[in-house]
């Protein structure tokens, strides 16, 4: 005779994080089925309703909604206690497979801890002319030094793969040198700012704020044939020979509102002159509206040319003086006087990323 169905408890946001994991479409489909199973039963659901429903055998419906109330002390507790992610994994771990058994592990913990610190180091510290670690240099590494008698590439991945480390992977980045710290983080905070404001000024002040670079040596390349269009069994087929016809460069403005690219230059080179003519073709696709241009300490961005622009466009009489190239500042220093005068017909702002450029006094 069979016995009675374990009776469920349901809290409301237990209810909640059920529902979402069944209606997730990247949510597992066990976790799918059991989170329904729980849910069918809160419902008052019977065992054989439930096991038609979910397509499962009424034995493992019961087994789901006893584990369910085995462990619905820990869930409120956790419920009470902790974050709303850790709250969804323990529902979930509530509703996973228990570890099993299976085979014993070959190897330690300290092998698997010589041959993780191996993985971090550089490659040629073991004499090995490669730049970064491969599956089959590291397994092959590992057998030489005698951290392990034996070990295959997909191990070595899987192991790797479970402690987040990826040693075949780089990417750059730029250490800053600053000799002021102060001054440098006034500097970050300044264009943080500027980030930070620019949605409220592109809306209540018709301001646009843009990022501007330049990528340079962007190679011209023509393929010597055309290319052969797919066809049923074979795939496009692109000539691999191509000519050279030299490299150019690209200025773009990234508008950090709406994520558009504005007005971008595109040129054999990167002077001030071609620098002043980009930012003034920016501006005249919104010629009404004020200008916000964020940019790096390249020279060209605090050139004597732009400054002048700058001042020209803003109606800007006073003298400007002479260059000094010995001297450093932000390039926001060149504009401050244009907010405190009479906001003028086409203004324009220019702040300088976090970093020191020559100024024009």
């Amino acid at each position: 005779m069979p016995g009675s169905a374990a009776k469920l408890v349901i809290t409301e946001r237990q209810q909640a994080v059920l529902r979402q994991i069944v209606a997730a479409p990247t949510s597992p489909v066990r976790l799918v089925q059991r989170a329904d199973i729980i849910l069918r039963a809160f419902a008052k659901e019977e065992n054989q309703a439930i096991a038609a429903a979910v397509d499962l055998d009424p034995t493992a419906v019961g087994l789901w909604r006893r584990r369910w109330v085995e462990a619905w002390p820990k869930l409120i507790q956790i419920e009470c206690t902790e974050t709303q992610a850790a709250f969804r994994r323990a529902i979930e771990d509530v509703l996973s497979d228990r570890p099993r058994r299976g085979n014993p592990g070959k190897f330690t913990p300290e092998q698997l801890t010589q041959l993780l610190a191996l993985a971090c180091e550089p490659p040629e510290q073991s004499g090995r002319p490669i730049t970064h670690w491969t599956y089959v240099e590291l397994a092959a590494e590992a057998k030489k030094r005698g951290i392990v008698p034996s070990i295959s590439p997909s191990q070595v991945g899987r192991y790797l793969r479970e402690a987040e480390l990826q040693p075949h992977k780089s990417r750059y980045w730029l250490n800053a040198q600053e000799k002021d710290p102060q001054q440098f983080q006034e500097k970050v905070e300044a264009v943080c700012h500027c980030y930070l404001e620019a949605p409220r000024l592109y809306q209540e002040e018709h301001t646009h704020t843009v990022c501007t670079d330049e990528m340079t040596g962007i190679q011209a390349l023509e393929r010597v044939a055309a290319t052969l269009p797919m066809k049923r069994g074979h795939t496009e087929c692109r000539e691999f020979e191509y000519k050279r016809h030299g490299t150019t460069t690209l200025i773009g403005n990234f508008h950090v509102v709406t994520g558009q690219l504005l007005a971008p230059t595109v040129g054999p080179t990167r002077t001030e002159a071609v620098f002043v003519q980009h930012v003034a073709q920016t501006v005249a696709t919104d010629p009404e509206a004020s200008w916000v241009f964020v940019v790096d300490n390249l020279n060209i961005h605090a050139a004597e040319g732009l400054v002048a622009w700058v001042a020209k466009t803003c109606a800007i009489e006073q003298d400007l003086g002479k260059k000094r190239p010995t001297r450093c500042t932000s390039l926001a220093s060149h504009t401050a006087g244009i907010s405190e005068r009479p906001r003028p017909p086409h203004p324009l702002r220019v702040l300088a990323e976090a970093h020191v450029v020559a100024e024009s006094d």
